[in-house]
């Protein structure tokens, strides 16, 4: 019975484009009950997602980002009927896929927390793995709670499905004080884990954003307070990658990020393989930040949002034209 419910329901979502509500109406269940159908689909092999090569034609989104920024882009469509939540989970599928077929046995994979990198860890396909590891690229904890649960949930759902042991950050999010950061990182304990974090084969994270429609964990979920936040605007920060505050030029250089405990692009671009994940247009300002600093080399993001990015460069490159005339 489960088989054949799992089999409708993903025939319907991956074939028909129908929404998780539709599909939920239909057998007449929940959407979570749907979500599960459509992992336990996934999972035991009733459906399997192949991502291609981003092609080079240069009339496609994929090639035309790729070309732009010297990446692998994969370009997920997605209706537009499909709320926020919706086109996360489908581009957080496909961006698991392109995840495991990265892989391979003894590879270390560090994880920034996030929405999407959540999201992606709960669309992980089981592929074991041997010998590899699953390590936390930046702090959790605030001034009021450890953060660690979230963290925890994201870090461990990848390890298990990848049969991989677990490497914690318990650090901050970010610190009070730079100097009080720069005397952690001299502890042993801490070295390990940053030791482990510099010999990473893949990266995986999301953009936060300071506009998204999804309000991005770092601005929602009381790692800044509002002066702070309300002074990295000012500065011209549009987002961050990995915690790490980043302007719509790509730079990193700013008070707060002397205090942050994510990698900073100059640690994130010595690791091999770096797959972002992005879901959502008003993401696209934060991800521009993050490809002109050079972070990402292969991009998983919505269709949406590859129309937002392609725009924002057109504009930026006429408005900077004519202000050289």
């Amino acid at each position: 019975m489960r088989d054949e419910q799992a089999h409708e329901a993903a025939s319907m979502y991956y074939l028909q484009g129908q929404t998780m509500e539709t599909i939920a109406r239909h057998l007449g269940v929940s959407r979570s009950s749907v979500s599960r159908l459509l992992s336990y689909a996934r999972e035991t092999g009733l459906v399997r997602i192949s991502v291609s090569a981003a092609p080079g034609n240069k009339g496609t989104l994929a090639g035309q980002i790729s070309e732009l920024f010297g990446i692998h882009t994969s370009v997920v469509p997605v209706h537009d009927v499909h709320t926020e939540v919706n086109r996360l989970h489908n581009v957080a599928l496909v961006a698991a896929e392109r995840l495991i077929d990265m892989m391979k046995p003894g590879a270390t994979l560090g994880i920034a927390w996030g929405n999407t990198t959540s999201e992606i860890t709960r669309c992980l396909p089981k592929v074991n793995f041997p010998g590899s590891t699953v390590v936390q690229l930046n702090g959790a904890a605030t001034a009021t709670e450890s953060g660690m649960p979230y963290a925890d949930a994201i870090i461990s759902r990848a390890a298990r499905a990848i049969g991989g042991a677990m490497v914690h950050f318990p650090v901050p999010t970010f610190f009070d004080y730079a100097e009080t950061k720069n005397a952690l990182w001299r502890e042993r304990s801490i070295r390990t884990v940053l030791k482990t974090i510099d010999n990473c084969d893949i990266a995986l994270f999301g953009v936060g954003s300071l506009s998204a429609r999804l309000p991005s964990h770092v601005y929602s979920g009381g790692f800044l307070d509002t002066e702070e936040i309300a002074a990295a605007q000012r500065d011209g920060v549009v987002g961050d990658i990995c915690t790490v505050l980043i302007r719509e030029n790509g730079s990193t250089d700013m008070e707060l990020n002397a205090r942050a405990s994510g990698p900073t692009p100059h640690t994130l671009r010595r690791i091999p393989r770096r797959l972002c994940v992005v879901a959502g247009a008003s993401k696209a300002l934060p991800l521009l930040g993050a490809l002109r600093a050079r972070v990402i080399t292969d991009l998983v993001l919505d269709d949406g949002a590859a129309r937002e990015l392609l725009d924002l460069v057109r504009t930026r490159s006429t408005h900077m034209r004519n202000h050289l005339r």
